[in-house]
């Protein structure tokens, strides 16, 4: 998951596949997180609000996802606290996010953000997962599901491949994993 939209976007570890996702982000694909992205909050780690926020509240066709810019932007950060970017608000740890994820309002959504995805699957605090399958290996690099991930179940409530291969799926939280065996 390290670095899919440019070359120089998370260079960590010497990652070299920056902006590897770009041959695949067809029509499709922009139709898709369009639909995706429509109102809602947000969730970032530090690393990639700083992405987000040197894009996006300039970005030539930020119009077409205008929910990046209105929506409240919650930021887990324990280096920064403060922002020109409006509607940002700062949070310290796993008790904010769960404050958070209780409070009404719009759905929360978090894209990118590795080592805070680590901490709200460890912490059992997914709902709703939207995973992106391109066709491609790299070897190497951030992994989405690591050590310290709870064993939970998940249900596919949507999904559709686009023409350049992309499997976009949607799966919402059931409960436990279930166990048994094939064939009986």
């Amino acid at each position: 998951m390290q670095a899919p939209g440019g070359p120089d976007e998370d260079r960590d570890g010497g990652f070299e596949y920056g902006g590897w996702t770009a041959p695949y982000f067809d029509e499709a694909a922009g139709e898709i997180m369009t639909k995706q992205m429509g109102a809602a909050d947000y969730l970032f780690g530090r690393k990639t609000f700083d992405i987000f926020e040197n894009y996006w509240p300039k970005a030539k066709h930020a119009s077409d996802w205008p929910a990046v810019n209105d929506g409240v932007k919650y930021v887990l950060s324990n280096t920064r606290d403060a922002s020109d970017w409006k509607t940002t608000a700062f949070i310290k740890g796993v008790e904010d996010v769960k404050k958070v994820k209780e409070s009404v309002g719009p759905d929360l959504q978090v894209h990118g953000s590795g080592q805070l995805i680590q901490l709200l699957l460890k912490h059992d605090l997914v709902d709703e997962l939207w995973l992106k399958t391109f066709p491609v290996t790299l070897g190497k690099g951030k992994k989405l599901f690591g050590d310290g991930t709870i064993p939970a179940a998940f249900t596919l409530t949507w999904h559709s491949v686009t023409p350049t291969g992309v499997i976009v799926a949607n799966y919402t939280r059931t409960g436990d994993v279930q166990t048994g065996t094939v064939g009986e």
